[in-house]
């Protein structure tokens, strides 16, 4: 539980909180180690005002969740760029709540009354877990807004790009990771054998650990790591979040990057994917039912998630014609508003080949436009002024005003 910032290496737990009885028993169960620095400050997450959170290993909020005031401070309080993992410890506790602190990324939770040794080991756990997630990769997650939108092209081609970016000795590593379990494409596209055998690590999800991850990887020959199981087209099957999420822990903390493909169906473990991704991209085709798909996809994940979670949506195959009275890209513009990220130019013929060789666009054609427009997509961009409605009106949304 050490923290680099802490010069004197020891643990330093902050604990927030109005509960007498509660404060006297985290005095006896972190005062007697004198490698833990306690420091115990009289509030609530309301009314504390600022907490310094400076060189604290964990902070411990004792929350009324009953009460809204306290839930939003918390909320506020997690978004303002805090990083110190947050352990709450609240009285009551029903499914909405635990929902709300999962959206806000608190660390863990726990009921009272609070064991003091289970209370030592959640501390422990969320400590190792943060300097964990500091190495851990940036996770790139795409999901289909409709069916064939061409969601595994891009997320192929943006796995090759992290592989290749940077001017690193050696390149970074990335793997793909296929979580469409029934009509998965990926390694078809690159002409691989999938390997993740699902009914080896389903019964135990903790059996999976880095040695058998090693043998369930398989090995593109730009150096690009992929994760798919055999397709299973007549099996609708939803499996334990416990397993998805043990699995993508394993692969955040072994690759630098982590693409991942997603099916259009949500399951119970989707939430789960989609909270700790930091860049998530819908992808959507040059059509108005498709642009309202990822429209609705956009609101249904920020109502789930919260708003820190912020999906952008790709229009993939666009072309641009002069004279052309259909859809128009300022007619997505102003449908979208700002959760429109950009467009990726059509050219079936260069995407059928490298689909039908199993190699990258590059190598099909160096330079082509998908590749380069895509590298730009997965840079930070400037937001773009709405433009003037004009198409946009017949997609039903209620248009993005400019800034």
């Amino acid at each position: 539980m050490k923290k680099a910032s802490d010069p004197a290496g020891k643990t330093v737990v902050t604990v927030l909180t109005t509960d007498a009885e509660f404060e006297q028993s985290v005095r006896s169960t972190f005062g007697a180690s004198g490698a833990i620095e306690l420091h115990v400050v009289a509030g609530t997450i309301s009314t504390i005002g600022t907490l310094d959170t400076a060189g604290v290993t964990v902070v411990i909020v004792d929350l009324d969740a009953n009460r809204s005031d306290e839930m939003l401070a918390l909320e506020r309080f997690m978004l303002a760029g805090n990083s110190t993992p947050v352990v709450v410890v609240t009285q009551s506790f029903d499914a909405e709540v635990a929902r709300s602190l999962l959206q806000m990324r608190v660390a863990d939770f726990l009921v009272k009354p609070v064991q003091p040794l289970e209370l030592v080991r959640t501390c422990a756990r969320v400590a190792r877990s943060s300097e964990t997630r500091a190495k851990e990769a940036q996770i790139y997650t795409f999901i289909p807004a409709v069916g064939g939108a061409g969601v595994t092209t891009l997320a192929i081609q943006t796995a090759l790009l992290l592989l290749n970016s940077g001017q690193r000795a050696r390149p970074p590593s990335t793997c793909l990771v296929d979580l469409d379990f029934q009509h998965g494409a990926c390694a078809d596209y690159l002409d691989l054998e999938p390997r993740l055998d699902l009914k080896e690590i389903e019964p135990r999800p903790e059996r999976l650990d880095r040695q058998l991850l090693e043998i369930m990887l398989s090995h593109h020959a730009s150096g690009l790591k992929v994760i798919a199981a055999p397709n299973r087209p007549a099996e609708m099957r939803s499996f334990e979040p416990d397993m998805v999420t043990r699995l993508l822990d394993l692969v955040s903390s072994h690759f630098d990057y982590v693409v991942i493909d997603m099916p259009r169906t949500w399951f119970s473990w989707t939430d789960s994917v989609l909270l700790g991704t930091n860049r998530l991209s819908i992808v959507s085709e040059m059509t108005v039912p498709s642009i309202r798909q990822a429209k609705g996809l956009v609101a249904a994940i920020r109502e789930r998630l919260g708003d820190g979670q912020e999906p952008k949506v790709i229009v993939n195959r666009f072309e641009k014609r002069l004279f052309d009275s259909g859809l128009k890209k300022s007619d997505i513009e102003q449908a979208l508003g700002s959760a429109f990220a950009g467009t990726i130019p059509n050219n079936y013929r260069l995407v059928r080949e490298a689909i039908d060789r199993g190699v990258p666009l590059d190598e099909v054609k160096a330079g082509n436009a998908i590749t380069a427009q895509l590298k730009k997509l997965m840079t930070p961009q400037a937001s773009k002024p709405a433009a003037a409605p004009s198409l946009a009106g017949k997609l039903g949304f209620t248009l993005a005003k400019s800034a």
